[in-house]
């Protein structure tokens, strides 16, 4: 009789099932992590592809799998070959040999039987780090293999400069994975000796046998030899030493650390070959004679001899030690920030208003007013059109002719799109649907319409306006702009008849859209399943698989920023942070400037890049921190562009004798094409980059001083001076661009400027401008010094004259809730001076229903002693210098008669005109906040408005205009105080105001 229950034979055999699960569910864990590091792989080779840069994928692909391999089999060959030379060393008798167990024994016996599973497991995590770091590095190894010589040679070594910025760094790597290769395969050596009876830690002191003392002895070595070559190379690392007063090897890197790294070098080879002597030699005092004496000479001969040279020698004689380096590092910083050739020159800056006849030099009147910061707001008013477009906070300034043919300073923008409304925000609108923006928005510089608006001639949807017509507008569409809203979109596959892609709203009074179907070439094909499950796993969208509106004809467009898109095709560029866009051949194309940096160029002064380029502009564009931040060495190497329609990317060798770019193009042969394949529409539209000059001003600001003596003393440092028109906040003033006419010019050039006051003072220290425009004076940076004796108005103290002479005025412009708000205050150079020309905008508050934007409502001129304020250039210029220059000055010691009578006589009949004024703005605004607003009122406390502006006219005295203003305000009857209370101005009543 059995008694064996039913089933049981069957229940014993559950437990395998969940042992072959396991693998089955590692294994498609596997395959989904792989498929999926395959989609972001061949996704990017499909992108790569599309704009016909494959050679750069590959390039960079092939050299870190080339690098990760040998890294990694390096790795695993110095550390698992020591771990088996351990093991097989081990000694017979094992934990024996020196008696008794140790606390080894168990550890031993707990991974004995799985050693080879772990050590697998570690050597591939071993392999996956070191080659993973090793393949981040193959941009060294790229420039070591193909580096161009300079034709230069440092000044201690007397190497070509290419040794520092290529071969140097690629030894440095190669000593740092060999130090970590033979550190790690010490202590695991060690580990495996220990576990296995190699050598016991116990009392009295350490017993070992002669495999493992053997050995580690020539681990030791092979350190210690290593250390020497080190000390050999660090030599050459002094170029960069920041021991003495500037970067670069000083007197005690010369005079001390650089015959004591050559001594350590020597001493450490003769440890090592104590520490080899070590495998023949029983007991432990050569390599502990070797220890010591490594740490010996290096605390001794590398700390101390340095640092008694630099406290006895140094100090003590600091500025006559130190000036030969001192020039060393001037020269270098020079020539690495292309500053060497610099034109500075003294400039007396003191103009007599009374002797300047405007009349015959008007390079003056017509300088930007628009302030490509503040009248973003007003472009956004007034051509944003629908919600769902925007303009970037900070416009850019080109160049267009106008209708003579005369090149003037325009302020550009392109309408793009921020996405679908929210109530209709899902993905087939976000993405099929609202694909691209629409249009370029350009005005004049020095121009504004009767309401002191920007008087736009490129506008509207379509675009028209004269200067769409002059450049032969093509294709206003923008599918690649800097708006990042929508990371993706898929257009082209809907058909003629069923457009579905938003162009542009319809005509005023119509209803609807206009709709397109895009028919460029910049985007991946997702017309294949294949392609589209790729997609959908890149992005985790499963309606990409699902969507009956994707067809054959349908393509992905991604990464569609400029500078995104361009430092990808590009890895090897440090891009300017403000593409600007301009209409090339008739397409609208954006223009980006490309540096090549370094922090390896010999006795260069080394600094962050993000703090020089930080000012307004910049903060205002909340550009994030660059990866490549300390440089000493940048070159405007590459002038790229990207198609705003298609996104075709386009590299232009700018500076083809830069070594660092030759470099690059022997890595990447083919993808920067010469400068003369640019077309002669494009090249008009070049400007010279703002990031790269303000690097310059900022290593100006000290590097203009060329003698050693000088240089030390610091005494005529100069500072970038703070943006004057922030009340608050410690942030500097941005370079402007603008057309100057620097002294000894024939005409104004289209150029970028800036200021610098002295160290300590808000004097004028220097003028500084360089040539933007493309030809043979391009890039050449002058600078106009200032009399030291003298003192000369900064922009602060400009500023600050400014709002105090006309205060009054300013104020009764910003009665009740408008603000006052300073736009850019420019600096020029003209007849023999300074001239100063600031425009001022005029904002209401936020109300219902209204976004304010500012209005061009005064302009200030300062020149000499004198300063002036009108509603346009032309008049602030004749108050300044109109009937100065006809008139000719009192003599000497003439009793004056008119002026204080007229003063007085009138100061009553101001300060009651300016409450009859005060009073009639206060009952317009109270007629706009009614609901519905009351015209009517609104209407007759105009006219009292008006009358009283009328009335302030005709009381100031005539002498007002050519001298310093009083408190009083001189408003002229054009420029309405409440320029937000005019039905034109103002935001509410306005219908583009309100779309």
């Amino acid at each position: 009789m059995s008694f064996r229950t039913p089933g049981s034979g069957r229940a014993m055999r559950l437990p395998r099932r969940p042992r072959l699960l396991l693998p089955v569910v590692i294994a498609l864990v596997v395959l989904v992590a792989l498929f999926f590091l395959f989609a972001g792989i061949f996704t990017d080779y499909l992108w790569f592809d599309s704009i016909g840069f494959t050679s750069v994928f590959s390039g960079v692909l092939l050299t870190e799998i080339m690098l990760f391999v040998v890294g990694a089999l390096l790795m695993v060959a110095i550390v698992g070959g020591n771990m088996m030379l351990a093991h097989r060393t081990r000694p017979m008798f094992g934990p024996a040999m020196f008696g008794g167990s140790s606390g080894a024994d168990r550890y031993r016996m707990a991974l004995d039987p799985h050693r080879r599973l772990i050590f697998l497991i570690g050597m591939g995590v071993l392999a996956l780090f070191s080659g993973s770091s090793l393949a981040g590095q193959w941009s060294t190894w790229l420039q070591f293999v193909n580096g161009a010589p300079f034709g230069e040679t440092d000044p201690l070594f007397n190497m070509d400069k290419s040794f520092f910025m290529f071969t140097f760094p690629f030894l440095r790597m190669v000593l740092t994975f060999l130090f970590t290769a033979v550190v790690v395969s010490a202590v695991m050596a060690a580990i495996v000796h220990y576990l296995y009876g190699g050598f016991r830690l116990q009392s009295p002191g350490v017993h070992a046998t002669r495999a493992a003392r053997a050995h580690l002895s020539v681990l030791l070595g092979v350190f210690v030899l290593l250390k020497a070559i080190a000390y050999w190379i660090d030599r050459y690392g002094l170029v960069f030493s920041d021991r003495g007063f500037r970067d670069g090897a000083s007197y005690t890197d010369v005079s001390a650390v650089l015959p004591a790294k050559t001594i350590l070098a020597i001493i450490a080879l003769i440890c090592a070959g104590l520490f080899f002597a070590g495998v023949v030699r029983k007991g432990g005092m050569l390599p502990g004679v070797a220890f010591g004496l490594l740490v010996l000479s290096a605390v001794l001969i590398g700390g101390v001899y340095p640092s008694l040279v630099e406290q006895f020698q140094v100090r003590p004689n600091q500025q006559a030690r130190e000036a030969p380096y001192i020039q060393r590092n001037i020269d270098a910083t020079r020539k690495a920030f292309g500053i060497d050739t610099a034109k500075v020159t003294d400039y007396n800056a003191q103009g007599d208003p009374s002797k300047v006849d405007v009349n015959s030099d008007s390079s003056i009147s017509g300088v930007r007013l628009l302030d490509p910061t503040l009248v973003s707001k007003t472009y956004q008013q007034k051509q944003r059109i629908r919600g769902f477009y925007d303009f970037p906070d900070q416009l850019d300034v080109d160049r267009y002719p106008d209708a003579s043919g005369k090149e003037r300073d325009t302020v550009v923008a392109v309408r793009e799109l921020t996405g679908p409304p929210p109530e209709q925000d899902n993905w087939i609108n976000r993405h099929l649907v609202y694909t691209h923006g629409y249009g370029i928005v350009a005005a004049p510089g020095n121009e504004v319409d009767s309401e002191g608006l920007p008087d736009f001639d490129a506008k509207d949807m379509p675009v028209t306006g004269d200067l769409a017509q002059r450049t032969g507008l093509k294709q206003p569409r923008i599918y690649f702009g800097e708006s990042s809203s929508t990371e993706y979109v898929i257009a082209g596959g809907s058909t003629t008849r069923t457009k579905q892609e938003l162009d542009y709203p319809l005509s005023a009074g119509a209803s609807g859209q206009q709709n397109t179907t895009y028919d460029g070439k910049g985007g991946v094909p997702v017309g294949s399943f294949f392609n589209r499950l790729l997609y959908a796993t890149k992005y985790g969208e499963i309606n990409m698989l699902l969507s009956g509106d994707i067809n054959p004809r349908s393509q992905i467009l991604y990464v569609r920023n400029p500078r995104d898109r361009i430092e990808k095709v590009a890895p090897f560029l440090q891009m300017d942070a403000n593409p600007y866009p301009a209409i090339v051949d008739g397409r609208v194309v954006w223009i980006v400037d490309g540096y090549t940096t370094s922090d390896n160029y010999p006795y260069s002064q080394s600094k962050s890049l993000g703090d020089m380029v930080r000012d307004t502009a910049t903060d205002t564009r909340a550009i994030p921190q660059q990866p490549r931040d300390e440089i000493n060495y940048i070159r405007n190497s590459v002038k790229a562009t990207v198609d705003a329609y298609d996104g075709t990317v386009t590299l232009y060798a700018w500076d083809d004798k830069d070594p660092v770019l030759r470099t690059w193009r022997n890595a990447f042969p083919g993808i920067v094409k010469p400068a003369s394949a640019m077309s002669q529409d494009l090249r008009s539209h070049l400007r010279y980059p703002e990031d790269l000059f303000k690097v310059q001003r900022d290593m100006l600001s000290q590097y203009h001083i060329v003698d050693p003596g000088a240089f030390y003393s610091g005494q005529d440092f100069w500072n970038v001076p703070n943006d004057p028109s922030l009340r608050d906040g410690d942030v500097k003033q941005p370079p402007y661009y603008l057309s100057v006419k620097m002294p000894g010019a024939t005409e104004p050039t289209f150029s970028l400027t800036t200021t610098f006051v002295p160290r300590e003072g808000p004097n004028l220290a220097a003028f500084m401008s360089v040539s933007a425009t493309p030809g043979q004076d391009y890039g050449t940076l002058r600078i106009l010094r200032m009399p030291s004796n003298t003192a000369i108005p900064g922009p602060g103290q400009v500023q600050n004259n400014f709002t105090n002479k006309f205060s009054g005025e300013l104020n009764l412009l910003g009665l009740g809730n408008a603000q006052i708000r300073y736009g850019n205050l420019l600096t020029l150079p003209f007849a023999g001076g300074l001239v100063y020309i600031e425009p001022v905008y005029v904002q209401t508050t936020a109300a219902s229903g209204q976004e304010p934007y500012p209005i061009l409502r005064r302009v200030l001129v300062s020149y000499g002693n004198k300063v002036g304020s009108a509603d346009s250039l032309d008049d602030a210029l004749e108050q300044v210098f109109g009937e100065s220059a006809a008139q000719a000055p009192p003599p000497e010691g003439a009793p004056v008669t008119s002026g204080e009578t007229t003063n007085n006589a009138t100061a009553n009949v101001l300060a009651s005109t300016i409450d009859e004024a005060q009073q009639a703005y206060a009952d317009a605004q109270t007629a706009l906040a009614a609901s519905p607003p009351d015209w009517v009122k609104y209407g007759e406390a105009q006219q009292r408005l008006r009358a009283a502006l009328d009335k302030l006219k005709a009381t100031e005295p005539a002498s007002a205009a050519t001298t310093a203003p009083t408190a009083a305000p001189t408003p002229s009857p054009s420029a309405t105080p409440s320029a937000p209370a005019s039905p034109s101005s103002t935001p509410a009543p306005s219908p583009a105001s309100s779309s």
